[in-house]
């Protein structure tokens, strides 16, 4: 991985492409862990979060980590996501900020030397491209460790450098025993339950 400690860096955070990258992978972000990783390597100027959350929902798993990291260096953006049901009837929620990140992007680039892309959505392809053409360097952390890929083959073939999360486990890792303990759940049925059938 190729950094240079007076680069100033950026980090786009895609929330939810990340944090099923890392559960596929098979480990927590600690994004404290994640910040220093990156201050230890360039002058990091920006790290964003991009995460779309339900309106109507009383509680959200996510929001603890959205009010943590806003009150630890990170820039959280966020919009409202939207509730709908597909054609078979299923509930389904959408909420992409893929413009939002890409905006952000294009308009940071011109103080930036080197902008960090946490995806594997090949559609910021053409987000990687117009950077580059402004003479920045990208980064892009996604994984390869799975089948198939979480990274697009277009975006990977784009960005002057990979780097696979996977990799990154020991470095940006959450410990598990740091992990609040959870009873196992009791199970449903046993086998003897069916014995008679």
């Amino acid at each position: 991985m190729h950094f240079y400690p007076d680069e100033r860096v950026a980090l786009f955070i895609d929330g939810s492409n990340l944090y099923a990258t890392a559960k596929t992978v098979g480990f927590d972000i600690d994004y404290k862990r994640l910040l220093g990783y990156f201050r230890k390597r360039a002058r990091l100027i920006r790290a964003f979060y991009y995460t779309a959350l339900l309106e109507d929902a009383e509680y959200s798993p996510i929001k603890p980590l959205i009010d943590w990291l806003g009150y630890n260096g990170y820039r959280v953006v966020t919009k409202p996501a939207k509730e709908f049901t597909d054609a078979t009837g299923r509930r389904k929620v959408k909420g992409n900020m893929d413009i939002d990140l890409a905006i952000d992007a294009m308009q940071l680039a011109a103080e930036l030397d080197h902008i960090v892309l946490f995806s594997g959505d090949g559609d910021f392809r053409s987000l990687v491209a117009a950077v580059q053409a402004k003479g920045r360097r990208v980064t892009v952390v996604s994984t390869l460790t799975t089948r198939p890929p979480m990274i697009a083959d277009e975006l990977r073939r784009q960005t002057d450098q990979f780097i696979d999360l996977a990799d990154l486990r020991d470095e940006i890792g959450r410990d598990p025993s740091e992990r609040r303990e959870r009873p196992a759940p009791a199970p449903r049925e046993s086998f003897e339950d069916f014995a008679d059938i």
